[in-house]
């Protein structure tokens, strides 16, 4: 089975282009570079002893989407592509309506065009805006804070549409939570370029001494300590997500929505707590007035993945902090 995943050169997409190709799956990866690195091919191909057939370009580029759908008998999609930070999208609407909307038409319109129609979109639990209790299951009202929130639900509502007129369609919405960690042969994990704006890439800058502290957004949320708690994940986890879902739509034509998280809850204190446990350096960090958009508890309800995906979580928040801090320190 030929996959194509878009924006299989980041954090989670090149994961997940590990676990595809180990369980026996052909990729193709397209990727524009703006937040990854043509580096991570050759890491993929170490990890895996495989080669993948690799295209630069953007999804926002209609013929290009073509040009390999043209080129390569394609069976299924796994769209990552898209602009992902809850800040910028504050101060640059009109480039994520652009690269994550329009993108994600173009590239739906090439896969009914060429009868590709199974689909696994890479969403957010930010569809859920703020939400009014806890955990958070994939019936709660839909709503957003922010643009990038807004953008990753008005796909989901047009994915839904296609499928409402044409059930022959296989399609997963997976509602990602906070994924974080690396993998255990160390060569890839999260590396932003630019400015980081999660949590994770912040400590470790702090950790190796680029960055002075961290700047912790809010002290008094109505949690456990006064800072946001959120459902982190492991990327692996996450990413073997994808392959029970990819699963499941092969043979069926249907729409499934599921999150993935841990359903488990923690807040930014403990989160940078367990990186000095497993790092052993000190994370200084200073208190920020909350940032417009941010939501003060995150963590979700896990047992539809569970049941219609026999997928679940397996690694700790523990885990997470030390596969970050292997593969952080060996670059």
């Amino acid at each position: 089975m030929r996959i194509l995943v878009t924006g299989g050169l980041g954090y989670i997409g090149s994961h997940t282009c590990v676990e595809l190709i180990n369980n026996g799956f052909e990729v193709i990866v397209i990727d524009n570079l703006s937040n990854s690195s043509i580096e991570v091919l050759d890491k993929i191909k170490s990890i895996t002893n495989k080669n993948i057939i690799f295209y630069e370009g953007d999804i926002t580029d209609k013929n290009f989407i073509k040009a390999i759908f043209s080129m390569h008998q394609i069976d299924a999609v796994i769209h990552f592509a898209g602009l992902k930070s809850v800040l910028e999208s504050i101060a640059k609407p009109i480039e994520y309506f652009n690269s994550n909307v329009l993108g994600s038409i173009n590239l739906i319109e090439v896969m009914n065009e060429f009868k590709c129609k199974k689909i696994i979109f890479s969403s957010s639990a930010t569809v859920y805006g703020n939400p009014i209790s806890l955990p958070i299951n994939e019936n709660f009202q839909l709503g957003y804070s922010n643009p990038y929130g807004q953008t990753k639900l008005v796909i989901e509502d047009f994915l839904r549409s296609i499928y409402k007129k044409d059930a022959t369609w296989g399609i997963a919405i997976l509602r990602y939570f906070n994924p974080v960690g690396a993998h255990k042969s160390m060569l890839i994990g999260e590396s932003p370029k630019g400015k980081p704006n999660n949590l994770m890439p912040l400590i470790c800058e702090v950790a190796l001494n680029d960055r002075e502290f961290i700047d912790v957004f809010g002290s008094d949320y109505d949690t456990k300590d006064g800072t946001g708690v959120r459902d982190y994940i492991h990327v692996v986890d996450l990413s073997l997500g994808h392959l029970k879902a990819l699963e499941y739509i092969r043979n069926k034509p249907e729409l499934i929505t599921v999150n993935l998280g841990t359903g488990e809850g923690y807040s930014v204190l403990e989160m940078i707590q367990t990186f000095e446990k497993v790092s052993g350096k000190k994370i200084p960090f200073r208190y920020c007035n909350r940032r417009e958009g941010d939501v003060a508890i995150s963590y979700s309800d896990t047992r539809r993945a569970e049941s219609l995906l026999n997928w679940k979580s397996k690694y700790n928040l523990h885990d997470m902090c030390l596969d970050t801090w292997n593969w952080i320190k060996n670059k």
